[in-house]
C-alpha cells in the first residue's frame, strides 16, 4: 500500500510564505515529520519527490514545480490505477474556510481552485481525497472576512504573510499534517471525524 500526497502551491521564493502555498507547506512539514528521503527533482514530472514510510505504510510526497494551474501535469503520470487514485491525497488552501479550520473531502468539485481544477482535468475525475485548509480570517462571530472580486482574491492569497501571520499559519500547518497522518494510518472516516471543522487556535 502506497499513498501519494501532493502539496499544491507555486514554485519559487516569491511564493514562499503565501496563503496559496499552505498545501506545499504541509507536505514539507510531513517530509520532516516522517523523515522521508531528501527532495529530488523529477524532470519528467516537473515536481520534487520524497519517498519513505510511516508506520510501515509507503508514502510518496509530491511538490509540483509547475505553476498552480498546471498542477495536473505533475500528478496524472503517477496515477495509473483505481487503487492509486484511492490513495491520492491533495492538500491545498481554501478561501471558503476560516483560518484554523479544514475540511477533508472526496469526490467534490474544485470550488474554483485552479490547482484542483487542473488535477481534475488531468485525471478526468473528482474521486480522490482532498484536505482543504482554511486561510481566511474570521470575525469574532465566525463570519469569513473574505476579499471580494477576483483581483482582491489573488492579492490576498499571493501576498507575503507578515511575521505574525507566519507564526499563526505554522500552527495550522502542523494541525493539517496530523490530519494527513491520520488519513494514512487510520482512514478517511476517522480523519474526518477528528479534524473536519475543528478550529486550530
Amino acid at each position: 500500500m502506497e499513498y501519494i500526497i501532493v502539496g499544491l502551491g507555486n514554485p519559487g521564493e516569491e511564493y514562499t510564505h503565501t496563503r496559496h502555498n499552505i498545501g506545499r507547506m504541509v507536505v514539507e512539514a510531513l517530509q520532516e515529520r516522517w523523515k522521508t528521503s531528501d527532495w529530488r527533482d523529477d524532470k519528467k514530472l516537473r515536481a520534487k519527490i520524497s519517498q519513505g514510510a510511516v508506520s510501515g505504510c509507503k508514502v510518496t510526497l509530491v511538490l509540483p514545480d509547475n505553476y498552480m494551474n498546471r498542477s495536473g501535469g505533475s500528478i496524472a503520470p503517477l496515477i495509473k490505477t483505481k487503487k492509486q487514485l484511492e490513495r491520492l491525497i491533495v492538500v491545498h488552501d481554501d478561501i471558503d474556510i476560516g483560518l484554523g479550520a479544514m475540511r477533508i473531502v472526496c469526490n467534490r468539485g474544485s470550488g474554483g481552485h485552479r490547482g484542483v481544477l487542473s488535477i481534475e482535468r488531468a485525471l478526468k475525475t473528482q474521486a480522490y481525497v482532498r484536505v482543504r485548509i482554511g486561510v481566511v480570517p474570521t470575525t469574532p462571530t465566525g463570519k469569513l472576512k473574505k476579499p471580494r472580486g477576483e483581483d482582491k482574491v489573488y492579492d490576498f492569497i499571493l501576498k507575503k504573510l507578515t511575521k505574525k501571520e507566519v507564526e499563526a499559519i505554522q500552527g495550522v500547518v502542523a494541525h493539517a499534517a496530523k490530519a494527513v497522518e491520520v488519513l494514512v494510518l487510520e482512514g478517511q472516516a476517522r480523519a474526518m471525524q477528528d479534524f473536519n471543522g475543528v478550529i486550530k487556535k
